[in-house]
């Protein structure tokens, strides 16, 4: 519920009651519980106990209230600026406006709370980590909203790296963004990752990146000494489709991912399909036992690193599952081959 969170977010001293002596306003008491209900959260329809909501359905409910709270608690502290809970109300606002942007994606809740973030950030008694995170999350939340707000967050992520040019996070996100974009768009944000101060490790991960940008249409070189003691060198497998499986038993869209993988290699093994994987699990127990459980017989690299695991560096995989297809002359020819597995095997097999 609503107050919950509010609560969870630092206010929980709040209260519809006005200490004695604090106002002799009666009038500005009487607003500010009503204002105070107002900021609640409604009770959920008794429909969502028997089935869950969706997204979109949580949306219809929740935002009219955010919104219609958040305008109550400004028209509250702007009529009454100087009374005792003037301050719960400007707090209650941006909690609401911030959940309604954040959670649900509410664009119209968006435009006034940038304008709040402004005056925040501009507030003299900030600490610079303070003026940081708020806008670190104004940056965020337009990256939410990409593709549409490109020109907006470019311009935004550029004037943070100015201003905070010392600060890892900033990279971070500089990184997060360069592994989804495409193109030069990718390009330019790993150059300037890489001529930047940001830690090596980050630098490591943006280099990773445009090893992946660069794959397609090349051989990809991968090698390992596998899970059961397998030599695994993809150079050696030329004249034959394979499948590289970046994946994870605790993944679930890589486990929902499974039945097709192995659906397709038992078919078409025999044809000259090959499986190999690169596992991105810590526990090399849970990985053997899952794998014989489930009778996968292809090779699996692990190292026990997680994201950190020498392939995901190697090629900046930041998501799971990530399915490439190399084809029989050992070049790169699909990046992204999940729901049309055995289909697009098929025809590299014919090639």
């Amino acid at each position: 519920m609503l107050m919950g969170l509010l609560v969870s977010g630092g206010v929980s001293a709040w209260s519809q009651d006005v200490p004695a002596g604090a106002t002799n306003n009666a009038e500005a008491d009487k607003a500010w519980r009503e204002t105070f209900k107002a900021i609640q959260s409604p009770w959920p329809p008794a429909e969502w106990q028997q089935k869950p909501p969706t997204p979109e359905e949580q949306a219809k409910f929740y935002v009219p209230a955010l919104e219609q709270g958040a305008a109550k608690a400004k028209e509250f502290y702007t009529k009454y600026p100087q009374h005792a809970k003037a301050e719960d109300a400007r707090k209650a606002e941006l909690m609401m406006l911030t959940m309604a942007v954040q959670r649900y994606n509410d664009t119209n809740a968006a435009p006034r709370l940038a304008e709040l973030d402004k005056a925040r950030v501009n507030d003299p008694k900030l600490s610079d980590d303070e003026r940081f995170q708020l806008r670190a999350d104004a940056l965020q939340r337009l990256m939410n909203g990409l593709p549409q707000t490109k020109e907006e967050f470019v311009k935004a992520l550029a004037e943070l790296q100015k201003d905070f040019p010392k600060r890892e996070e900033v990279y971070g996100l500089m990184l997060q963004v360069a592994s989804q974009a495409e193109g030069d768009q990718a390009r330019a944000l790993v150059k300037q990752i890489t001529d930047s101060p940001a830690p090596d490790e980050i630098k490591a991960k943006a280099t990773g990146i445009l090893n992946r940008l660069d794959a397609l249409g090349k051989p990809v070189a991968i090698k390992y000494t596998a899970l059961d003691g397998r030599e695994v060198d993809l150079a050696a497998l030329k004249g034959k489709v394979v499948l590289i499986d970046f994946w994870a038993t605790w993944c679930a869209p890589c486990v929902a991912e499974l039945p097709n993988v192995k659906a397709a290699y038992d078919k078409l093994h025999s044809q000259g399909f090959e499986v190999v994987a690169i596992s991105f699990d810590e526990s090399r127990e849970a990985l053997e036992k899952f794998v014989k459980e489930r009778d996968m017989g292809w090779p699996q690299y692990f190292d026990g690193k997680g994201w950190q695991n020498k392939f995901a560096d190697q090629f900046g995989i930041n998501s799971i599952p990530t399915m490439w297809l190399v084809d029989k002359k050992g070049n790169l020819r699909d990046m992204n081959t999940r729901g049309e597995l055995e289909e697009q095997v098929t025809k590299l097999l014919v090639e």
